[in-house]
């Protein structure tokens, strides 16, 4: 590591442990301060779960509503991709929101809005209608946004990678989804599964609203050296995004949380698909996958509040990368020419196989997303609203592009693993940003 870098490290940890000496006096005087951050660290990844296991329904009783509403795989690759689409765009503003007006607040609101939707989605009679439910679903993606703005204020900056992680972990609630929603779908039928999700959003709100506080927003100070007046907050935007270091981190999160994302949604499917398997077991078979990001992304974030693991991210990359390579062979038959007689060759990936790979890549991309968030907060830490926003909207807009690229794989391609084929593109383009960056970021040091 360069001598300024390490010397950049250094100063990061002793103004962290200034931080944290003044956090402690602040919680030592505030009579609340003793279980506040504990309620924002245990409900925030619980509404973040609840969130996210809402849209995964479309996932796990997707195969049936294909069945009974009669629309193919580009239109259910539309559903699953709603949400996420809607999220994205809604992740930024609804951060900027929470950074404004609190980010309790905002999550509440969020988990409120979600709710006539869930009741919707019980009732819905055509694709049409689904299609509502799941934009309205994705507004839930501001209760994401606003909880990593409130987790990464509340949190101990020198536990603030372990927080996050932990926060980030709430990603599991699909594996909520994939337990229950089949068991409720063959026991009551599929419009009682969205149901299922009401009452404890409903508490969850209710929790948040009596137990855990906003922190009082800083007023802003004007700047007396500033000449000229200050810019609209749209101006003030855009020329924060014109800045590249802005992107640099949020661009290599966003791939791995849209891939974890829409193969989450995705998979259940998938598995029915390729190996034959019921609806059940297909989701149950997708279990580890999501488990093993979330226990990775606590790892991960717990390990960069011990060291900078900036390098960490190549790693990582470069193990997902292999196991997306071995991911997008499909089963095939190829015959050689030997010299006895021709030799037939065949493939096809057990399930066994293909869970553990997809188990291990899912771990990787978890320490990934926990190194690189605990990275964003240490740069950005005064603008966690923007960045982290901005790691959010990437990720959903790409995640909501990953279904069409699965249905475009299913049915004009006619391979079901053309997917991870430009999981594995985008990846290789991902780390070439990455090289660029790198070799700029020396050029410039030097």
């Amino acid at each position: 590591m360069p001598a300024d870098q390490e010397l950049d490290q250094e100063l990061d940890q002793e103004l962290d442990q200034e931080l944290d000496q003044e956090l402690d006096q602040e919680l030592d005087q505030d009579p609340t301060g003793g279980y506040r951050p504990l309620v924002v660290v245990l409900l925030s990844p619980l509404a973040f779960a609840l969130v996210f296991a809402s849209w995964t329904i479309f996932a796990v009783l997707g195969v049936e509503l294909k069945a009974l509403l009669g629309f193919g795989e580009a239109h259910f690759a539309v559903l699953l991709a709603m949400p996420m689409a809607i999220g994205g765009l809604a992740a930024l503003p609804m951060a900027a929101l929470a950074q404004r007006i609190g980010g309790r607040r905002v999550m509440i609101a969020c988990l409120l809005l979600i709710c006539p939707f869930l009741w919707g989605l019980s009732h819905a009679s055509d694709y049409h209608h689904l299609l509502l439910a799941g934009a309205g679903l994705g507004l839930g993606a501001g209760s994401l946004a606003a909880g990593l703005v409130y987790v990464s204020g509340l949190c101990p900056r020198r536990h603030a990678g372990l927080a996050l992680g932990l926060y980030g972990a709430g990603m599991v609630g699909a594996g909520l989804s994939y337990l229950l929603l089949p068991l409720i779908s063959q026991a009551y039928g599929w419009r009682t599964a969205p149901l299922l999700y009401l009452l404890p959003v409903l508490l969850v709100a209710a929790l948040l609203w009596l137990f855990a506080e906003d922190r009082e927003a800083e007023p802003d100070v004007p700047d007396p050296l500033q000449e000229s007046p200050p810019r609209s907050p749209p101006a003030a935007l855009l020329r924060r995004l014109a800045c590249w270091r802005l992107w640099r981190l949020a661009l290599v999160y966003s791939f791995f949380y849209g891939t974890f994302v829409a193969l989450a949604l995705w998979l259940p499917a998938y598995l029915s698909a390729q190996y034959r398997l019921p609806l059940r077991e297909a989701a149950l078979a997708a279990l580890p996958f999501t488990l093993a990001v979330g226990v990775g992304q606590v790892v991960g974030g717990a390990l960069a509040d011990a060291r900078d693991f900036r390098a960490l991210r190549w790693w990582v990359s470069a193990f997902v990368l292999v196991c997306l390579f071995l991911l997008s062979y499909p089963p095939f038959v190829m015959q050689v020419q030997g010299v006895h007689g021709v030799i037939a060759l065949h493939y096809d990936a057990p399930l066994w196989g293909f869970l553990l790979l997809l188990s291990l890549m899912g771990a990787a991309m978890g320490v990934g997303k926990g190194s690189l968030m605990r990275l964003i907060h240490r740069d950005h830490r005064d603008e966690m609203a923007l960045v982290g926003g901005l790691a959010l909207t990437l990720g959903g807009l790409f995640a909501a592009l990953l279904p069409l690229v699965f249905a475009v794989g299913n049915e004009w391609v006619g391979i079901r693993t053309a997917g991870f084929m430009f999981l594995y593109a985008s990846l290789i383009a991902c780390m070439l940003v990455m090289v660029w960056d790198h070799a700029s970021d020396r050029g410039a040091r030097a």
